[in-house]
């Protein structure tokens, strides 16, 4: 259930105080704000946003999303929370009005705006000399003075980054606010030094939040992901083209329905860097994945009476020769060749990310935080079968 119920009249901006300003922000008198600044992966970034609306329940104030800055999507440039995903339908579900920044400030703004916001990442650790670091606030001229969280914020002891979500609730209140209040930083460019905004809280990172223990989205209790993440669907233009792309793997004609199939995501890449062993031992092997595709199917025909007999393969691996081998199994894969110049260069991931969230099945790669969101949507929204392989050594994953 919601914590708050607001009326929400779409299109319009019932929390803003006009159309969009280029300064000061375009805010209503007596409403109370949230913000963050996401500055990571593309699936780190939209779990770090799923806390802060998570956050903005729990404080009941108006979250204002900002958008994705590309920190691993080549050759892009940014792009809004609500081109990815379906802000109204957000809202609505959970019943809590949802802004965007650039409802908040004129995205052609020049206008360098001071803000003071409080700077969680070095509160955790004392090895974090300065705020996370982003690029968002930069892109949308904000000049932020950080003040650093109280310690008590922490989850668990010593360097362990993780804050807890009722911690930061208490900071967006008066009372724990002023007793909170330090000398804040500099501003890198005004050089002003602001204490944290109290109608616009903001913290400078919101990704390792949790309630009672670390990595709180690998859990089922998790709050941000019931509350937030299962009603956070792609936006209706993602998914018409994951379906498109799929009739094309499938050879389907433009309005022939889709069968239900599996989706195997295979991550390699940046994961290469964390084998301790050659690679060839390091990664799964496609048998693996192949094993876990038979263990799903056989769930589906048990639970559901379901035949599930098309796979679907997603990976950021470059080798041809592995997906000459991918298709050996009879297993199809999604052309991309002119996707990017298409439709921009964050589409491949976002069409992906939607045809991964939207099988019966899902096998993925064990950590990855790609394949937990596309597990996590699966159950929720198909309440389909799940499996995860397991890497970093040979035979890492027998069973």
């Amino acid at each position: 259930m919601p914590l708050r119920t607001f009326t929400i009249e779409a299109p319009t901006c019932a929390c803003c105080a006009s159309d969009p300003a280029e300064s000061p922000y375009n805010l209503r008198p007596g409403v109370k704000y949230i913000t963050s600044w996401p500055g990571s992966g593309f699936s780190e970034s939209s779990m770090d946003t799923m806390n802060l609306l998570y956050l903005s329940l729990l404080s009941q104030r108006v979250p204002v999303l900002p958008f994705f800055t590309p920190t691993h999507v080549k050759h892009a440039s940014t792009i809004d929370f609500g081109e990815v995903f379906d802000i109204p339908r957000l809202s609505q579900a959970i019943g809590h009005p949802v802004l965007e920044w650039w409802q908040v400030k004129d995205r052609d703004s020049k206008v360098v705006d001071p803000m003071g916001c409080w700077s969680i990442w070095q509160a955790v650790s004392s090895q974090n000399k300065e705020p996370h670091f982003t690029s968002g606030p930069q892109r949308m001229h904000l000049d932020i003075s950080y003040t650093v969280a109280p310690t008590w914020i922490k989850l668990l002891p010593g360097d362990e980054p993780h804050a807890r979500f009722t911690s930061l609730m208490a900071l967006t209140f008066p009372e724990m606010r002023k007793k909170s209040l330090r000398t804040p930083a500099k501003s890198p460019i005004l050089e002003q030094q602001l204490p944290p905004d109290d109608q616009m809280v903001c913290f400078d990172n919101m990704y390792w939040m949790a309630n009672t223990e670390a990595h709180e989205f690998f859990h089922d209790y998790s709050t941000a992901w019931r509350f937030i993440g299962a009603n956070l669907h792609f936006a209706p233009r993602v998914e018409e083209l994951a379906h498109q792309y799929l009739r094309e793997a499938f050879t389907l004609g433009p309005s022939d329905p889709i069968p239900p199939y599996i989706t195997i995501h295979v991550r390699h890449n940046d994961f290469k860097n964390w084998c301790r062993v050659p690679i060839e031992e390091c990664f799964a092997p496609l048998s693996a994945f192949k094993r876990r595709v038979d263990e799903v199917q056989a769930e589906l025909l048990d639970a559901k009476g379901l035949t599930v007999s098309r796979v679907v393969v997603t990976s950021d691996e470059k080798n041809s020769s592995w997906w000459d081998e991918t298709a050996a199994y009879g297993w199809h894969h999604l052309n991309h060749t002119l996707t990017g110049e298409t439709y921009g260069n964050w589409y491949p991931l976002l069409i992906d990310a939607a045809i991964q969230s939207a099988g019966m099945g899902l096998v993925g790669t064990e950590l990855s935080t790609v394949s937990l969101l596309a597990k996590l949507r699966v159950k929720a929204w198909q309440g389909g079968a799940t499996r995860m392989v397991k890497w970093g050594k040979l035979g890492a994953d027998d069973h």
